[in-house]
């Protein structure tokens, strides 16, 4: 394999630039075990073409609403949004941001529910997004960005599904039953959000270009590529 030439995404160099627990480590300039355990990934994903088919709930609520997302985004700012279809890639990552607006970047995020939206507005953003949102202004060029985090109704199947898990659970005879209808009818209030006003269901988080941060990517990936070209020599020594 040509680890020197493995590009790493944009969605996964936050896992890079975590920061090992002990100093010792950190002062050696050794990457921490998160993103070690990430490589262990990318190196059986290039080397093998296998990927974990890992699919929450969440996740795929958040493909199925993306332009729904979008779309509420587009009413919520006055200005209408299109999905990005271009995948950009450079000497040492790609990525595809979801709207790229003249000279920003916006990357749209479907929450699950009410509980995880509200949850956002306490917290800083999620270093994992601010990498990834480093990632594509390098990519692009661009000199700003926002992670947008949108509130949308959840598809109809995935609602069915959880009633579905409500009938196992509650174990009873048929969905006629009362007790079960009461809770079946607050999973569907639960999971729609048309009675919430747009402004109250759109959460931005705007991100300015760190050159700085872009070149410790940049440094990153090479010490990534290291790693995966030793976990390769050893695999294939292990057993001599």
């Amino acid at each position: 394999m040509q680890w020197n030439d493995t590009h790493i995404r944009a969605s996964s160099v936050g896992y890079l630039m975590t920061e090992p627990v002990t100093k010792a480590d950190k002062e050696a300039g050794l990457l921490s075990k998160t993103a070690q355990k990430h490589l262990l990934e990318v190196y059986i994903a290039e080397k093998y073409g296998r990927k974990k088919d890992i699919q929450t709930k969440q996740m795929k609520k958040g493909v199925e609403v993306e332009q729904e997302s979008i779309d509420l985004l587009s009413m919520y700012l006055k200005m209408p949004f299109n999905k990005n279809e271009q995948r950009f890639t450079n000497d040492f990552i790609s990525g595809s941001p979801d709207i790229i607006d003249n000279e920003r970047i916006i990357d749209i995020k479907s929450s699950y529910d009410l509980w995880t939206f509200i949850g956002n507005i306490p917290d800083k953003l999620d270093s994992l997004y601010y990498w990834q949102m480093q990632s594509y202004m390098w990519l692009t060029g661009t000199k700003s960005a926002v992670i947008a985090y949108c509130l949308v109704n959840t598809p109809e199947n995935i609602i069915e599904q959880e009633k579905y898990y409500l009938l196992k659970k509650m174990d009873v005879a048929t969905e006629e039953n009362p007790e079960y209808v009461k809770e079946a009818m607050k999973i569907e209030f639960n999971m729609s959000f048309d009675d919430i006003s747009i402004n109250e269901r759109i959460l931005m988080f705007h991100v300015s270009r760190n050159e700085d941060d872009i070149l410790r990517i940049q440094q990153k990936v090479e010490k990534a590529r290291e790693f995966l070209k030793e976990i390769e020599e050893t695999h294939l020594n292990f057993n001599k």
